[in-house]
């Protein structure tokens, strides 16, 4: 008896990697929902707030360019962070025309409710860091590979 070598279906849509990536993205920020909005927040506000945490202060493109958001989605999402008082928009002192994006007291304060997300969202998944740190990995060299590839 001989065996037969099944063909490999290339379109089959469970061995594409765009529709992995799209399941895991949608599920994994689902996980952070109900962690996010105890604090009023949506999971690109707390991207943002994450950025702002790391440096304090912004011009909307230096956060627009960190996020890889557009200037169309920015606008909405600032303005939401700042009518619950977490960041102030204002106009640079040095030029007018970049607007910056600067922490409140109480955006800075939400920094301490948020340390508990990393955490929660690690044993949600039930994965060890050291496999999540390679799943870190590994997506960061396909987003600089489509990077290239989208560039070319």
């Amino acid at each position: 008896m001989t065996d037969v070598i099944e063909p490999i279906d290339l379109l089959a849509l469970d061995r594409q990697v765009c529709f992995a990536l799209s399941i895991a993205s949608r599920s994994v920020i689902a996980m952070y929902r109900p962690l996010l909005q105890p604090l009023s927040l949506t999971h690109p506000q707390y991207l943002a707030m994450l950025a702002l945490w790391e440096h304090e202060r912004l011009s909307v493109k230096e956060l627009g360019e960190l996020l890889q958001l557009d200037p169309g989605t920015m606008s909405p999402l600032l303005k939401r962070l700042e009518a619950v008082g977490y960041v102030t928009r204002r106009r640079d002192s040095q030029d007018e025309r970049v607007l910056m994006v600067t922490l409140t007291s109480a955006g800075r304060a939400l920094r301490a409710e948020a340390e508990k997300i990393p955490l929660a969202i690690v044993e949600r998944l039930g994965m060890g860091l050291d496999e999540l740190q390679r799943l870190h990995e590994s997506l960061t060299r396909v987003i600089e590979a489509s990077r290239a590839a989208n560039r070319a």
